[in-house]
């Protein structure tokens, strides 16, 4: 790069980041004093992010609020949601904005050049010349704002961010998490939740809200990155011309400021809601937390990922062993915070009591001791730093792009050392410097000074409350109703003209000039070829085993596939139990937390998973294919040890280790209510699904509510129930891991294949013979329309059907319909008008159709916008420009992407699946070739889905109460 024309930068420093195959340069805007980072590579995968440091000034969520609110608008694009346009009309692969403690970062990806100047163009303009200043309507929308639809009417809050925090404050794990970082730092804007607290956000003036825009949206407290194949001259020339050079220097106190360390460790209750139902036996959170040095220091920064691995997040590791042996709290996490100026290393019992708190001081405390006196487990070590060094070389983040992920890991350092950048990314000598620290004392050195020796730290434990929701929300709802009586008539007329005012501000659609200021690209732009299928079938060893020959880095995945079409349905349940509980209980030659160690030290882990597979060419019959999978990943010479641990997993575990099973049952039950409360939306979906989908029917068993309850009633009358457990283990395995039941895909190039025929051989001759009865599995399906009470403030409403049970086809143009759906109807009624945090829906090749809301205050209202999509439909009618703009949301939705292990799950998928190459052409085609018309004719499939009348309600228990007669059932889900 030829940065010495570059006139209005200065470099700072030239890099050579060959861990990442990459060039950094780090400048500095002369004007402003912006900072730029470059890291100059061949990925097409392109990346910017515009992030400035925002540390809040009290707990309104200003800086949340703010990051919503600026991308309604700009002075160069000035209609209302160009981020919705955006993402309706981008081949993007990522764009979003995120709001963290202590920064809020605006990043976007694309490998289309012209898309890239687009977005990059658009964000621009977002930050530093939003539409907040001229309409107020996006403060009150996005932040919060009083509701009186009419005189008489109930004083409500609303707003997007403040029912996104009703939703983040009902989850007693977003409770824990908030009251450790505030605790820790007193002094500090850590102190302050930068989300929002619901009941401080009301409290934000609009006033302050422009200030901070002011204050800290200026180029002088920005971070600008690029990242990947670019021309980066006319890209740092472009950001000065068009937006840099407008601005002069401005000094900004943004800075991160030091907690002074405590001279004790502090203590804090906090309560969460629970609802009537539920006990508070068992229910309490216990969590030891210590602050750790700076994030500006690398070595710290990756050890404490290392022990936390090697204390507490391995399977067996010492602290959450001792912690369960001695009762205390059924499930135990760890977790290290390195994403903030000074990390936190926390240790977790969830399912505890109150008046545990000594007991698990002191164990915490005593186990600590031990381990410094006796040393660490070398090998717990050695894992612990393969399975980190073996994902950094790897640099597989699914759908993220490797540009996104290294660019916010920067950010941990950068933010806090102008100078300092590169530590995070640049990890293989650190890694060299902690394998050379094994057996020297190093690491329990740091356990004696940074927890044991530490007093800068507290005692946070959240302990739960009976009805706490309802409580609170009866109180603000009286709260708001004395303070609507102590209004005159002419002050509520008021508010009651502003909830109208606010409506018809969403309502009015943004002007075709508004509008058409956006950029577009042209269907040219796109390829019409689809991503190519690699799908081999080869015979080693008498098994089929389905090739994806790409290029991995001598990376070798592998899936070992047993088919479950035997398994009858009652059963199923004890398949989810299985799976849960092979790797994690002892086997004859190792004790289990050695067992993962050993997997660790070798390869890039061993994995199991329950998958279906709908056979799209028998979607009458409603045929599936489900299968036990056993994942491994590993180089190719060492994928004997691979194999040698699959066995070892399937035939030797000790299904008889009654202790251990209960433990997993505690802690599956812990994991399944966690998920039932982040995914709360496909939880109603996947539930709302089985009342007729034998598919969904096998996932809500293994996986889902039912399952759930299952395992529930296991857990709760071990005793009585145990027995039966085992044998069923048993026999499950027996049953399932044959040599003549598994198939086999694997993803590598061909030297990968050399010593796979051997390899498979010797498996199948170590795992159960015999043949199965091919008795094959019914499942009985039927429709419950169930309301789940939780604790959550919010709500998460699905409603399902199946459009090819009314004799319609699937047709690509689908596809189109979930991005329409997603950023106009549902997006303008669900979000805009209602709202929730967000509303999707889904169609796919087998006929099933779904719509669902996330974190959402209504519940009967979203229902009746779900009723008004047929007639939307109906009369759907856009121009040319906005026909185009969809299709070219789809593509990026179908073109994501992909690393070597996700092409070869696609192939192996499409596989499966029966979908053949000509069947994606053709959908493609459909999508490409669409017109209004035919959207409009997609109104009979959403007509068909919701004739269906199948609905899952997960949400508050009042609201799910007071809205009784939209359920067949109602019932508590804790």
């Amino acid at each position: 790069m030829k940065h010495t024309q570059l006139s209005a930068y200065e470099l700072v420093r030239k890099q050579d980041v060959s861990d990442l195959q990459s060039v950094g340069y780090l400048f500095r805007h002369k004007k402003t004093g912006a900072r730029v980072l470059l890291l100059e590579n061949d990925d097409e995968n392109k990346v910017f992010t515009i992030g400035f440091r925002t540390p809040p000034e009290d707990s309104t969520g200003l800086p949340h609020i703010l990051e919503h609110s600026v991308l309604c608008g700009s002075k160069k694009f000035p209609a209302k949601d160009p981020f919705v346009e955006l993402v309706k009309g981008s081949l993007n692969t990522f764009l979003n904005a995120m709001t963290y403690p202590d920064k809020t970062l605006y990043p976007i990806a694309s490998c289309n050049d012209k898309d890239f100047q687009n977005l990059m163009h658009v964000y621009m303009d977002a930050v530093f010349y939003p539409n907040i200043y001229e309409r107020d309507e996006i403060f009150r929308q996005e932040g919060w704002s009083y509701k009186l639809d009419e005189k008489e009417s109930d004083l409500e809050y609303n707003g997007v961010v403040y029912n996104e925090m009703k939703g983040a404050f009902s989850s007693p794990e977003g409770v824990l998490d908030r009251v450790i970082l505030n605790t820790l730092f007193p002094d500090t804007s850590y102190r302050n939740e930068s989300g929002g607290d619901p009941d401080v956000i009301p409290e934000l003036t609009y006033e302050q809200f422009l200030n901070f825009h002011k204050k800290y949206y200026h180029p002088s407290n920005s971070y600008i990155y690029l990242y990947g194949d670019m021309d980066m001259e006319e890209k740092l020339n472009w950001l000065d011309q068009e937006y840099l050079s407008k601005f002069d220097y401005l000094a900004i106190d943004s800075e991160i400021r030091f907690q002074k360390p405590f001279e004790q460790m502090k203590e804090v209750e906090m309560a969460y809601s629970i609802t009537s139902s539920e006990s508070e036996e068992d229910n309490t959170y216990l969590s030891y937390n210590k602050v750790i040095g700076t994030s500006l220091d690398e070595k710290l920064y990756l050890a404490f990922q290392i022990l936390d691995y090697a204390l507490l997040s391995a399977p067996g590791a010492p602290l959450k062993k001792a912690l369960v042996d001695a009762g205390i709290g059924k499930d135990i996490m760890g977790s290290y915070d390195n994403g903030i100026y000074q990390p936190i290393f926390s240790i977790i019992a969830k399912n505890a009591n109150l008046e545990q708190k000594e007991a698990f001081i002191q164990v915490v405390e005593d186990t600590l001791k031990e381990i410094v006196k006796n040393g660490m487990d070398q090998k717990a070590l050695e894992a612990g730093i393969n399975y980190h060094e073996f994902r950094y070389r790897e640099a597989d983040f699914g759908n993220f792009p490797k540009g996104l992920m290294y660019g916010l890991q920067m950010f941990d350092s950068w933010l806090y050392d102008d100078e300092k950048p590169f530590i995070h990314v640049e990890e293989l000598k650190t890694f060299a410097f902690l394998k050379e620290q094994i057996g020297s004392g190093y690491f329990e050195e740091l356990i004696q000074k940074y927890i044991l020796d530490n007093p800068h730290g507290a005692i946070v434990v959240i302990k739960p409350e009976k009805g706490r929701t309802a409580r609170l929300d009866k109180e603000l709802a009286e709260r708001l109703q004395e303070y609507k009586k102590s209004l005159s008539e002419a002050e509520v007329e008021k508010i009651v003209a502003d909830t109208k005012e606010l409506i018809a501000y969403q309502e009015e659609p943004s002007t075709k000039e508004e509008l058409e200021a956006i950029p577009v690209l042209e269907i040219e732009d796109i390829s019409k070829e689809i991503a190519p299928i690699y799908n081999e079938e080869l015979h080693l060893a008498d098994t089929l085993v389905v090739h994806h020959d790409v290029e991995t880095n001598g990376i070798s995945y592998l899936s070992l596939m047993f088919d479950l079409s035997d398994v009858p349905e009652e059963q199923l349940p004890y398949v989810g139990i299985l799976q849960s509980v092979i790797g994690m209980i002892d086997t004859n030659n190792y004790a289990y937390g050695e067992l993962f160690n050993e997997i660790n030290m070798s390869t890039g882990g061993i994995g199991t998973s329950l998958e279906v597979y709908p056979n799209v060419t028998k979607v009458s019959e409603k045929e599936f294919k489900a299968a036990f999978e056993v994942k491994t990943k590993a180089l190719y010479d060492k994928l004997p040890v691979a194999f040698q641990m699959i066995r070892e997993l399937l035939m030797e575990s000790k299904f008889e280790d009654e202790k251990r099973l209960e433990e997993i049952l505690a802690l599956l039950k812990s994991r399944l209510q966690m998920k039932f409360q982040s995914s709360g939306h496909m939880t109603a979906v996947l539930r709302a699904m089985s009342y007729r989908s034998p598919m969904s029917q096998f996932k809500d068993l293994t996986n889902g509510i039912a399952f759930y309850e299952k395992v529930c009633q296991i857990a709760d009358h071990f005793e009585e129930e145990k027995a039966a457990l085992i044998t069923n283990l048993k026999k499950l395995s027996e049953q399932i891991f044959r040599a003549d039941n598994m198939i086999i895909s694997c993803t590598s190039r061909k030297e990968g294949l050399e010593e796979l025929e051997k390899l498979i051989r010797e498996l199948k001759n170590g795992i159960y013979q015999g043949t199965a009865d091919h008795t094959p599995c019914i499942l009985h399906c039927e429709k419950k329309n169930e309301g789940f009470q939780t604790a959550s403030k919010v709500q998460y409403v699905a409603r399902t059907g199946n459009f090819m049970e009314e004799g319609l086809d699937y047709t690509g143009a689908l596809q189109i319909l979930k991005v329409i759906l997603s950023y106009d109807y549902l997006w303008q009624n669900i979000r805009v008008k209602g709202g929730a945090y967000g509303c999707m829906s889904n169609f796919n090749r087998i006929g099933d159709g779904y719509f669902v809301s996330y974190r959402d205050p209504n519940l009967e209202k979203t229902n009746e916008v779900y009723e008004g999509i047929t007639e939307y439909l109906r009369n759907f009618d856009v121009d040319d420009r906005d026909m185009k703009k969809y299709i070219i949301g789809t593509i990026s939705n179908m073109d994501v992407p992909m690393t070597p292990a996700t092409k070869g799950e696609r192939s192996m998928n499409l596989y499966m699946n029966h979908v053949s190459k000509e069947m994606i052409e053709q959908e493609r085609k459909e999508v490409l070739d669409a017109k209004v018309s035919d959207i409009r004719a997609l109104a009979d499939i959403v007509e068909a889905v919701l004739k269906a009348g199948d609905l899952c309600v997960v949400g508050s228990e009042e609201k799910i109460e007071a809205q009784k007669e939209l359920f067949m059932e109602i019932k508590n889900l804790a």
